[in-house]
């Protein structure tokens, strides 16, 4: 059906297609030419584009600059965040457009948002990035989020023109942030003994952390349909995350999705000092811990600081037993590629880098095996 005013229109083949007058120089006047597009949406904003060009930036010079030499699009860099986010709200999952469009409106937007990429754009942009940064100084995460929206707009542009815009830098300056300690072997044994002794959902919920590494999300999205009772195996399959609703009503919402990365779609063999507790809990509600519905991480976040201090443990975020799964695994001999996996990892040096951490006394064991190597290299062994 077509757009009256707009010259856009839906194909019998199901594509869109947009008409608009260009100059023939060849024929020496005016022609209708065609843009298409998969949506209506693309394919106005191409024709928003062309009319752009034909009106303001082709009287001034050629759109397209010859290889190797800087882009002279005068287009502000909010119109092009626009249709950027335009084709991530219809690609990429909902959780992830908003968080997008929450780094552009809170830290770009009225940063460079009127910016053209003029010869002097990522100088520029660099500048004014660099300087929003160290004036709000954000976490290293939010920093890195900030350049890389920058980025995929600026990329964005680039292939929608036919240039080549050179990306911006990250900071070099990284903060300097301890990692988190796992629970000690002393945490963990009041841990234990206290889940193991109650066995209602929150702790038996602690308990598969423990022994699976899985995350909060994934924990609080889990179905019983994802527990294989016969072969003892965890299906890693979906998440659930709190995010900006963005639609005026309320500020956030629960949303249930896929896991964050195709790596972290993964089976887990489970032991049955962890199923049997689990299986107990089995009703005719879908989900494991949550009922009905996918089980609120504040809720779990809440109820583990209940746990810890019942167990006589300090406050800790629910993430630190991932960290306390993963360096176990290593101080007990697991291969760190099988470890990977089963955290749902895409690259072991994540888990080395980010989630292990050799506690005191395994480095004072692993020194004192040296020291017996060097004794019987001297000839005195203990």
């Amino acid at each position: 059906m077509a757009r009256h005013g707009e010259n856009i229109r839906k194909r019998a083949d199901g594509r869109w297609e947009g008409r608009y007058k260009a100059f023939d120089e060849s024929k020496g006047r005016e022609i209708y030419r065609s843009v298409y597009g998969h949506t209506y949406s693309e394919v106005k904003g191409k024709l928003m584009e062309r009319k752009y060009i034909s009106e303001k930036v082709l009287p001034q010079g050629n759109l397209v600059p010859e290889a190797g030499s800087t882009p002279q699009i005068e287009i502000p860099f909010a119109q092009l965040a626009m249709e950027w986010l335009t084709v991530v709200a219809e690609r990429r999952k909902h959780s992830t457009y908003i968080k997008y469009e929450a780094v552009y409106k809170t830290h770009l937007e009225a940063v460079v948002g009127q910016c053209s990429l003029t010869a002097a754009a990522n100088i520029e942009l660099q500048g004014k990035i660099s300087d929003h940064i160290a004036e709000v100084s954000p976490s290293e995460s939010l920093q890195k989020s900030i350049i890389c929206v920058a980025n995929q707009i600026l990329a964005f542009a680039g292939r929608k023109h036919a240039v080549s815009i050179p990306a911006l830098k990250q900071s070099e300056k990284k903060q300097s942030r301890k990692p988190p300690e796992p629970l000690s072997k002393d945490e963990q044994a009041s841990l234990l003994s206290y889940v193991f002794q109650e066995t209602d959902k929150f702790s038996v919920a602690v308990l598969l952390c423990l022994y699976t590494g899985i995350r909060l999300g994934e924990l609080c999205a889990l179905k019983w349909t994802d527990i294989d009772a016969k072969d003892m195996v965890l299906r890693v399959d979906r998440t659930v995350q709190r995010i900006a609703a963005g639609n005026g009503l309320t500020k956030t919402v629960l949303m249930e999705n896929t896991p964050k990365s195709p790596s972290s779609k993964r089976m887990i063999p489970l032991s049955k000092e962890v199923m049997a507790p689990l299986m107990e809990l089995q009703g005719d509600q879908p989900y494991v811990f949550g009922g009905a519905l996918p089980l609120e991480p504040r809720t779990m976040q809440y109820r583990f600081q209940k746990i810890l201090g019942k167990a006589g443990i300090s406050s800790k975020n629910f993430h630190i037993l991932r960290h306390t799964f993963a360096t176990n695994g290593i101080e007990n001999g697991m291969d760190v590629k099988i470890l990977s996996e089963i955290l749902g990892h895409s690259d072991v040096k994540i888990t080395l880098n980010r989630y292990v951490h050799p506690s005191m006394d395994t480095k004072r064991t692993q020194l004192g095996r040296l020291s017996g190597f060097y004794g019987q290299l001297g000839g005195h062994a203990a």
